[in-house]
């Protein structure tokens, strides 16, 4: 597993996290037993894998009890993020604080090695949110902080109060936004940029095709109002993308990888891309989306890939 320091000044990381966000049994489908998915967890850490990703809202904060068990013992790193009211704590300074403190207690540690702001709030000062972020690292709570789905301007805000140690978008081949202003930001601010959605929410594992369908406790389904569904899983833009997949399948047959594996190793392959978050509660998959950090690819493969999604 190929390592990349967080930031200017943060630990080594894995070129790909494990991301809890199904663990808290909110992604899709039914819940699993705590047992496999905390198995699932594991595999990746067994397989590389140093960094964990959960949330506060992330199953009301059944995520981050989980991954309580999981890394319990472990040598890896926790991140999780404070969310914005009434979905999380709140990001005015008093929620900042509870939520943080709520956090470290159902992750059963003495400090959050990164914290980050799961979303902006628009009705919050920024100065007084990153503020208290910064004193959590200063009251030894927090290690690193960061921000998550935040737009250039937001970023810059926080950098000039205090460094901003990690930016996390949606990034993948289908959701392609932020390389020409965040990541350059981001690079220039030494901020290290942690890609979640990298596999498109299953679209770029290559398993799915026109006859597939979710069922109606699946976001996927269109019927639970999240803003990816209508770029990718939409009647048209889900055709559009599975032909993406399928002009793109050839490359992960002539490499002798999964597309899943093709996928990572693209977003890990980026300018300014320091890791990928992917998950899954599935200990094969887990694996999967591991070794994906020791895949090289050239020039000619990343030039083909392009043209590729160019034409998309």
């Amino acid at each position: 597993m190929r390592m990349r320091r967080l930031g200017r000044r943060g630990p080594e990381i894995s070129v790909i996290g494990y991301g809890a966000w199904e663990a808290g049994g909110m992604a899709w489908g039914a819940n699993l037993p705590d047992e496999e998915t905390i198995g699932a967890m594991r595999a990746g850490f067994d397989a590389g894998i140093n960094w964990v990703d959960t949330a506060e809202v992330y199953g009301g904060g059944r995520s981050e009890e989980l991954v309580a068990r999981a890394v319990a013992g472990l040598d890896v790193l926790v991140f999780t993020k404070v969310a914005p009211e009434p979905a999380g704590s709140g990001l005015h300074a008093a929620g900042v604080r509870s939520g943080a403190e709520a956090s470290l207690r159902r992750l059963g540690r003495d400090v959050i090695d990164l914290l980050q702001l799961h979303w902006p709030a628009p009705q919050i000062a920024i100065e007084e949110t990153w503020a208290a972020m910064a004193r959590l690292v200063d009251d030894g709570l927090v290690r690193w902080i960061g921000v998550s789905n935040f737009p250039p301007g937001l970023v810059e805000q926080c950098e000039h109060i205090r460094h901003v140690d990690s930016l996390q978008p949606q990034f993948s081949m289908l959701h392609r936004a932020g390389q020409d202003d965040l990541f350059p930001l981001c690079q220039e601010a030494g901020t290290a940029v942690l890609a979640y959605g990298p596999l498109a929410y299953g679209l770029l594992t290559g398993r799915f095709d026109e006859s597939t369908t979710f069922s109606d406790d699946d976001w996927r389904s269109g019927k639970h109002g999240m803003s990816s569904y209508d770029k990718l899983f939409a009647p048209g833009p889900f055709r559009r993308n599975l032909a993406v997949v399928e002009a793109l399948r050839p490359l992960a047959r002539a490499k002798a990888v999964t597309m899943a594996a093709l996928a990572l190793a693209w977003v890990v392959h980026q300018e300014g891309v320091t890791a990928a978050i992917a998950g899954s509660r599935s200990a094969e998959h887990v694996r999967e989306n591991a070794a994906a950090g020791e895949i090289g690819l050239t020039v000619t493969e990343l030039a083909e890939m392009d043209r590729v999604l160019a034409s998309s």
